[in-house]
């Protein structure tokens, strides 16, 4: 019966070629059911990994005179440079032990602006230690989950559009960072061209009831078979050399001696890229509000957020995986739209981007490229919702650990 029906579909050449590909299943079924089983039980234990966790979410509230560059802020990213945790067989797929990851966070909840970090409970202590060292007028808190409230439901009160952010370009070149502002100078808060500033200026703008979400997840990046179980270990460094052998070679065949200046930008901002601490990275961005409120015109600010960092002879930030579909007859009675937006909103409270059940592919930024898109601003970040803390002459928590 079932040849039949595939001869008279398909032909007999086709059912002959199934017919001899399922003749070797003794070969390749267990082959199969064992990377099914094998997916399953790394999705088990670290979950078990995860759900015994605890995690803690850090608001940095800020001084109005801060003076200092965003080198700062990059010499602090260092404390989330954590290899450790997965080094053995056994924690890694027994223990279900992984690569501890953080996310650094700016929301605005109507207006209101705030800066926080997620962080395993462990190493709060780190984290602040470095942070108190940089900026030793800072007073950190621990804070309720401002997502908790919400979720999603398409006859729900509120609506939901997030998306996430990729780089257009390969990961070796760099954004436009605040070295290329000039940040690195310490210029006087007059002079300060802090590409920050319009980042908090879209989030201090929105109207009560909007709330906008941003989200940068990182972990230490480090080498990794990534052609299969036989192949060498290899990092982001080593493709990142070879595009500067192919300008090089570039050059040479078009008998230059001197390259142009986009390639000598190129090739000095990939040298420089390579001397930082990378990280695997994921951003996405979040807007929630009443749908009595929700807006387009917010949603439009949302998606040009990262232009400043935009560099059109190095690397960018566009779009990827949004909540909403081009044209109407992707998604005719909204079941797919409503379905991203629960998965969106989901995978934000979680803080989950590297691991099922919210797993995507992550890009490269360095320490450098991150304190640029994540610092604290000076007093030319002159933003009404931007709450601070009267300066004062402080010193840091005796009790935190050196």
């Amino acid at each position: 019966m079932i040849r039949d029906f595939i001869v008279d579909l398909y032909g007999e050449t086709i059912y002959n070629a199934l017919a001899y590909f399922f003749s070797f299943y003794p070969l390749w079924l267990p082959i199969t059911l064992g990377i099914v089983f094998w997916e399953l039980w790394l999705r088990y234990i670290r979950h078990l990994f995860f759900s015994k966790t605890q995690t803690t979410l850090l608001e940095i509230k800020m001084p109005r005179d801060i003076t200092k560059s965003p080198v700062a802020m990059e010499i602090a990213l260092t404390a989330l440079h954590q290899l450790g945790g997965e080094g053995t067989f056994i924690d890694r797929y027994w223990e279900g032990k992984v690569r501890a990851w953080f996310s650094l966070e700016i929301i605005s909840i109507g207006g209101d602006v705030r800066f926080l970090i997620w962080t395993r409970t462990n190493m709060r202590n780190s984290i602040e230690s470095q942070l108190y060292s940089q900026y030793p007028t800072i007073e950190i808190r621990e804070v309720e989950d401002y997502t908790m409230p919400f979720s999603y439901k398409p006859d729900g009160d509120i609506d939901v559009w997030g998306t996430h952010f990729i780089l257009a370009n390969k990961d070796a070149y760099p954004i436009k960072t605040y070295v290329d502002y000039g940040l690195d100078k310490d210029p006087k808060e007059e002079f300060k061209n802090d590409p920050i500033t319009s980042v908090l200026e879209y989030l201090g703008s929105l109207k009560e009831g909007e709330q906008a979400w941003v989200q940068i997840v990182v972990r230490a990046h480090k080498k990794e078979k990534r052609g299969g179980i036989f192949s060498s270990a290899s990092d982001w460094r080593e493709p990142a050399q070879q595009e500067i052998k192919d300008i090089q070679a570039k050059i040479k065949a078009e008998m230059r001696n001197v390259p142009t200046e986009g390639e000598r930008e190129k090739i000095s901002g990939i040298e420089r890229s390579m001397g930082k601490f990378p990280f695997d990275t994921g951003i996405r961005v979040v807007y929630v509000a009443p749908r009595d409120v929700f807006s387009q015109s917010s949603i439009n600010g949302l998606r040009g957020i990262f232009r400043p960092f935009n560099s059109n002879n190095l690397n960018g930030f566009k779009l990827d995986n949004s909540t909403n579909f081009d044209y109407p007859w992707q998604d005719l009675n909204g079941v797919r739209m409503n379905r991203k937006k629960r998965k969106m909103l989901d995978a934000y409270k979680r803080r989950m981007f590297f691991y099922a059940p919210h797993r995507f592919k992550p890009f490269i930024l360095t320490n450098e490229e991150l304190a640029t898109m994540y610092h604290f601003p000076g007093q030319v970040a002159a933003v009404p919702g931007l709450t601070r803390i009267p300066s004062k002459k402080a010193q840091p928590p005796q009790n935190l650990p050196m």
